[in-house]
C-alpha cells in the first residue's frame, strides 16, 4: 500500500534482517515484565533488534498482506517513522550484510521489511521539545512515532473509523512493548505532545497525523 510519507523520497531502501519467528521469552513473562520506563543507557540497538521491534509493530505475518497487528477491514491507517542519532543503531551481529543507520528519520515500509531514509539528521532533541521536554526521547537510541491516516478506515467505516485507528494503535503498541521486553530492552507510550509541532519535525503532510512516540533503548 502506498503512503505519501514515501512521495518524492529516493533514497535507497535499506533491507531489514528477516524477523525471528521464536524467541526464549514467553509470552506470560513479557506481560509480567512489561512496565513504563523512561530511563535509557547509552547502548546503541543494533538492525536485528530494531528489525524484530518494526515487524511485530506492522510486519506482513500472512497471505494478502495480514500484518501484525490487527486492522479494522485490513485498512491499515498506521504509518511508522524511526528517529535515530548518530551511531545509535549499528550493525550488531548483522554488520557483515547491512549497514549502520546514519541519524535521521526513516520511514518502515511494511510490505519489503525495509526502511527509507525520510529526512537526515538527528532530530530526537527537536521531537523531545515537541513531546513537551520530555529529555528520555533525547537519550533513548531509536524514537518510534507511530503515525495515522485516518481517511484509509474512515472511507470505509465513516465517522466510526476514527474509533477503530484509535484502537489500532493500542495493539501496534502493545505489540511493541512486548516485543521490546523479549528483547531486554524497555519503552514507554507517549502521548503528551504537541501534534503539530511533531508532524513538522517528521515532515509528513497535513494528514498524517502523529498518535504515539515510543522510546525504544537498554533500561538503566
Amino acid at each position: 500500500m502506498s503512503s505519501p510519507a514515501k512521495r518524492g523520497n529516493l533514497q535507497p531502501r535499506i533491507n531489514l534482517p528477516p524477523p525471528r519467528l521464536q524467541g526464549k521469552v514467553s509470552l506470560e513473562e513479557t506481560i509480567l515484565r512489561r512496565r513504563a520506563v523512561r530511563r535509557y543507557g547509552r547502548e546503541p540497538l543494533d538492525l536485528l533488534q530494531l528489525s524484530q521491534i518494526l515487524w511485530s509493530a506492522q510486519g506482513i505475518t500472512g497471505s494478502r498482506g495480514l500484518r501484525a497487528a490487527p486492522s479494522a477491514g485490513a485498512t491499515y491507517p498506521l504509518e511508522i517513522f524511526v528517529v535515530v542519532g548518530e551511531q545509535t543503531v549499528t550493525g550488531g551481529e548483522a554488520k557483515q550484510a547491512h549497514q549502520e543507520l546514519q541519524a535521521g528519520i526513516y520511514h518502515y515500509e511494511a510490505d519489503s521489511h525495509s526502511l527509507s531514509l525520510h529526512k537526515p539528521a538527528d532530530l530526537r532533541p527537536d521531537l523531545a521539545r515537541a513531546a513537551l521536554d520530555q529529555e528520555f526521547i533525547i537519550d533513548a537510541p531509536a524514537d518510534i512515532v507511530i503515525c495515522a491516516l485516518y481517511d484509509r478506515t474512515s472511507d470505509t467505516y465513516g465517522t466510526r473509523g476514527e474509533r477503530y485507528v484509535h484502537i489500532e494503535v493500542g495493539h501496534v503498541g502493545e505489540n511493541i512493548h512486548l516485543q521490546a521486553v523479549a528483547l531486554g530492552l524497555a519503552t514507554v507510550e507517549v502521548g503528551a505532545f504537541r501534534d503539530e509541532e511533531v508532524r513538522k519535525v517528521l515532515g509528513v503532510d497535513e494528514q498524517i497525523k502523529p498518535l504515539y512516540i515510543m522510546p525504544v533503548g537498554k533500561p538503566v
